[in-house]
């Protein structure tokens, strides 16, 4: 894929990834749920920043800008790296705390491996630097929703019936 249109593409994955984010801060009624897909969606939003303006140099100067630089990330180890302990209490009603985990699941694999085939497939070494740190980046969303919804899951198909599962 041509880079400019990679460039695209992940502007558009990312503004998919910070729309989701808000609404599930807005949906969830975990405050450090909110907090945290607050900051997700920050994130999100910083990446769609940053491939904007790399597409951006590329179309006014044919190049990569290497002075631009993506954001500070959030720190997403622990056992409960989204929601509070105290998400478990309620954990029979959490429908939605486990919908926007599972998608949230998928978008993050999706990004990781589109960002990893493009820093592949790429000739420009800038791009493919860039290219790698996203998808390192998303690999970390990605391990911390799916760590969230292993320690999680469990219960939640106990307490909501969903037995033998």
């Amino acid at each position: 894929m041509e880079l400019r249109q990679s460039l695209l593409k992940a502007v558009q994955s990312e503004r998919y990834g910070f729309s989701f984010y808000m609404m599930a801060a807005r949906s969830t009624g975990d405050a450090r749920g909110r907090e945290v897909f607050e900051t997700l969606a920050a994130e999100e939003l910083d990446h769609m920043n940053f491939l904007r303006g790399q597409y951006e140099a590329i179309m006014s100067t044919g190049k990569i800008n290497a002075a631009l630089k993506l954001g500070d990330k959030l720190d997403l180890s622990g056992s409960s790296p989204i929601f509070s302990d105290s998400l478990k209490s309620r954990i029979r009603d959490a429908h939605y705390e486990m919908s926007a985990l599972a998608i949230g699941i998928q978008l993050e694999l999706d990004s990781m491996n589109f960002y990893k085939s493009q820093a592949e497939e790429n000739s420009d070494s800038e791009a493919g630097k860039f290219f790698t740190e996203l998808s390192e980046w998303e690999k970390g969303h990605y391990n911390a929703l799916l760590r969230q919804q292993e320690s999680l899951q469990g219960d939640y198909w106990s307490a909501a019936g969903f037995s033998p599962f």
